[in-house]
C-alpha cells in the first residue's frame, strides 16, 4: 500500500504553492487556523463580490469568473472556514450577471483581453453550464445557505439531470463529458432532497460507464477523469457506483504519484509556467485530502 511522504510535499507546497494552498495545507495537516484559509480566499474577491485574478489558475485576468467562484466556495467548505458575507456577495454577483435560465456560464466574457487557457471560452449565447453550477451550488447546500441565485440554479440542475437521464447521456463523451458530470455528482452530493438524488445517481450513474466518460484503468494515458475524481470520499454519493477493488487501486496510483520533487500535478495542457505552478499547488492539497479522508496518508 504506497503511502506518500509528507514531509516532501511539505517541502514542495513550501518552494512552489501560493499563500492559497500553503494556508489550506496548514488547515489540512496541522489545525491551521480556519481564518487564515478565509483570508486567502478573501485576497482574490473583486469589489463586485465575485472572485477572479487566477484562483482558477486557467483564468488569468482580474475579473469575477463563475469556476473561481465555484473553487472559493468549496475552499472554504473543506476548511470550515465559511464565511457567510464572501458567500452571499458571490451570489448576488451570481445573480446580477446569471444567464436567462439561471445558474452560471461556463467563463465569464471578462476573460476577454487577459491571458487564459485556449478552452477558458466564453459560450455562445452565455448558456448556463451544468460544470460550474453544479460545483457552485453544492458548497452553498453544505452550508444550508439560502439564496434566490441558488433556487433558481437548483431547479435548473433537477431539469438538467432529468434531461440527461432521459436523453441517456446524449452529449456526454471522454473528457467533455466527465466536467459536465462532475457538476452534476458535486451537486448531487449536497442538495438537501437525498431521496431525489439517489435516485438520480442510480439513473444518471451508469452513463459514465456506458457513455466512456469515467476512466477505470489508473494508468491510461492523457486527460481522464477517474473514479476519485466523482467520489472523492467514502460518502460521496457516486462511491456505490464503484467496488472496493477498484477504489483501492485508484487510490494506490494516487499515491504512488507524488513525484520525486514532493508535489502532484495534473493531466491536462500546461499552457503556462505560471498556471502550471498554481494548479501543481492545488492539486497536491487536494491529492492530500482525498488520501486522508480514505485513511491513506499514514502517520
Amino acid at each position: 500500500m504506497p503511502t506518500p511522504d509528507i514531509h516532501r510535499a511539505r517541502q514542495f507546497i513550501a518552494a512552489n504553492a501560493r499563500v492559497l494552498d500553503r494556508r489550506r495545507l496548514e488547515r489540512l495537516l496541522d489545525g491551521g487556523r480556519p481564518e487564515a484559509v478565509r483570508d486567502a480566499v478573501a485576497a482574490y474577491r473583486n469589489p463586485d463580490g465575485g472572485f477572479g485574478h487566477a484562483l482558477e489558475p486557467d483564468g488569468r485576468g482580474p475579473g469575477s469568473q463563475p469556476i473561481a467562484v465555484a473553487l472559493a466556495l468549496e475552499t472554504l467548505h473543506e476548511a470550515d472556514a465559511w464565511d457567510h458575507d464572501l458567500a452571499g456577495g458571490a451570489c448576488d454577483w451570481l445573480e446580477r450577471t446569471a444567464p436567462e435560465a439561471g445558474g452560471a456560464t461556463f467563463v465569464d466574457p471578462s476573460v476577454e483581453g487577459w491571458p487564459h487557457a485556449p478552452w477558458f471560452l466564453p459560450s455562445q449565447g452565455r448558456a448556463t453550464s451544468v460544470t460550474t453550477t453544479g460545483q457552485i451550488a453544492s458548497p452553498l447546500h453544505a452550508r444550508g445557505f439560502e439564496h434566490g441565485w441558488l433556487e433558481r440554479a437548483t431547479e435548473w440542475m433537477w431539469a438538467t439531470i432529468d434531461e440527461i437521464a432521459a436523453d441517456s447521456g446524449a452529449g456526454l463523451e471522454g473528457v467533455g463529458g466527465g466536467y459536465q458530470m462532475l457538476g452534476v455528482t458535486r451537486f448531487l452530493d449536497q442538495v438537501p432532497d437525498r431521496d431525489r438524488a439517489a435516485a438520480a445517481i442510480g439513473r444518471i450513474g451508469p452513463l459514465l460507464f456506458d457513455r466512456g466518460v469515467v476512466e477505470l484503468d489508473p494508468d491510461a494515458a492523457g486527460e481522464t477523469h477517474g473514479p476519485l475524481v466523482f467520489a472523492p470520499s467514502p460518502d460521496s454519493i457516486a462511491r456505490s457506483l464503484f467496488d472496493p477493488a477498484t477504489i483501492t487501486v485508484h487510490l494506490d496510483r494516487l499515491a504512488a504519484d507524488q513525484r520525486d520533487d514532493g508535489g502532484w500535478t495534473f493531466d491536462w495542457d500546461a499552457w503556462s509556467p505560471a498556471a502550471e505552478a498554481d494548479w501543481r499547488g492545488s492539486v497536491t492539497v487536494d491529492a492530500l485530502r482525498t488520501l486522508q479522508v480514505n485513511g491513506r496518508l499514514g502517520e
